[in-house]
C-alpha cells in the first residue's frame, strides 16, 4: 500500500463526517431555499424560484434582525479586540499575581452564557422593587433611572453590546497573552539599546508580530458575532421580534420553530443569506491578513 492510498484512509473517517454533517446539510439548505412553500411533513412544494429570498429581504422583522446583527458586529468586534489588546498587553508587563489575573479575566468564559445573561439582566431591569444596581449608580451621580432591558431601542442595544464584549474578551485575551509570550524578547533588548520609547516599542514590535494572531481574532469574532442569538434570549427572553432585538439566526430559528415557525424554505434562505454575507467578510478579511509584518 503506497503512502498516498495510506493517508487517504486516515483520513476517510473526517473526509466522510464532513461530508454528511456540513457539505450535505449545506446543499439540502441550498435546495429548499429554492422550493417556494416547501412542506416538511408531506415533502411537498409549489414550485421553485427566488421568491424566498424576496420574502426574506422584505420581511421587517428580518430587516430589523439583519441591523440588530451589523451593530452587533461593528461595535463588540473592534471594541473587543482593542480592550483584549491593551490588557493582554498590561498583563505580560505586570510580574507578580499574573497567573492570578489571567485567571480572573478568564473566567467569563467558562461560566454558562444563560447563567450571566441573568446576572446582566439583574443588573440592568427595572423591577418594581428595584431599579437595578446600574440605574442606582446612575442615580447616585444625578441622573435618571433607564429601563435598560425593556426601554428605549439605544439602552438595549447598549446592553447587548456591553455583554457580547464581556462574554468574547476572555478567549481574545487568553490568546493574544500567548501571542505576546512568544515574542523574541530580543527584539525588546535592541530596541531598548537604540533608546526607543515604550509607545514606538508597541506599536513598531509588538503589534506587528502579533497581527497574525489579532487578524484570527477579527475574522472568528466576525463570524461569532453574526451567529449570536443565545446572548440575545438570556437578556430579553425568547420573544426577541417583539422586544426587537432579534439577531439573523434568531429570525432563522423562529422560522423552523418559533411561533412563526414551520417556514422551512425561508429559514433556508435566512441562512443563505447570512451565510455569503460571512463568507464575504472572512474573505476580505483574509485578503488584508495576508500581509506579513517583516522585522
Amino acid at each position: 500500500m503506497n503512502k498516498t492510498l495510506k493517508g487517504f484512509l486516515y483520513l476517510l473517517p473526517a473526509m466522510l463526517f464532513l461530508l454528511l454533517f456540513m457539505v450535505y446539510p449545506l446543499v439540502d439548505v441550498f435546495i429548499y431555499s429554492f422550493e417556494e412553500n416547501y412542506n416538511f411533513a408531506s415533502q411537498t412544494f409549489n414550485g421553485t424560484g427566488l421568491f424566498n429570498y424576496s420574502y426574506v429581504l422584505h420581511d421587517p422583522y428580518f430587516i430589523q434582525a439583519l441591523k440588530n446583527t451589523f451593530i452587533l458586529v461593528i461595535i463588540t468586534v473592534p471594541v473587543s479586540t482593542a480592550l483584549a489588546i491593551i490588557i493582554s498587553y498590561m498583563l505580560s508587563l505586570i510580574k507578580p499575581l499574573r497567573d492570578l489575573f489571567q485567571t480572573v479575566y478568564f473566567l467569563p468564559y467558562v461560566t454558562n452564557t444563560l447563567a450571566v445573561g441573568l446576572v446582566f439582566m439583574i443588573l440592568f431591569k427595572k423591577t418594581a422593587y428595584s431599579d437595578g444596581l446600574i440605574n442606582i449608580l446612575i442615580n447616585f451621580f444625578g441622573g435618571s433611572s433607564i429601563d435598560f432591558i425593556e426601554g428605549p431601542y439605544a439602552a438595549k442595544m447598549f446592553v447587548m453590546c456591553f455583554y457580547t464584549i464581556w462574554v468574547v474578551m476572555p478567549f481574545k485575551i487568553l490568546i493574544l497573552t500567548s501571542a505576546l509570550a512568544s515574542v523574541n524578547p530580543n527584539y525588546y533588548k535592541a530596541a531598548k539599546v537604540d533608546g526607543t520609547g515604550p509607545f514606538r516599542i508597541f506599536f513598531k514590535i509588538t503589534l506587528p508580530l502579533i497581527s497574525p494572531m489579532i487578524f484570527y481574532l477579527v475574522i472568528t469574532g466576525f463570524i461569532g458575532a453574526f451567529k449570536a442569538y443565545s446572548d440575545e434570549v438570556a437578556l430579553f427572553g425568547t420573544d426577541l421580534n417583539s422586544a426587537g432585538m432579534n439577531t439573523i439566526v434568531g429570525y432563522v430559528y423562529d422560522m423552523l420553530y418559533g411561533d412563526s415557525g414551520g417556514y422551512p424554505s425561508y429559514a433556508s434562505a435566512a441562512a443563505l443569506i447570512l451565510f455569503a454575507i460571512v463568507l464575504t467578510i472572512t474573505c476580505i478579511n483574509l485578503l488584508i491578513s495576508n500581509k506579513r509584518a517583516v522585522i
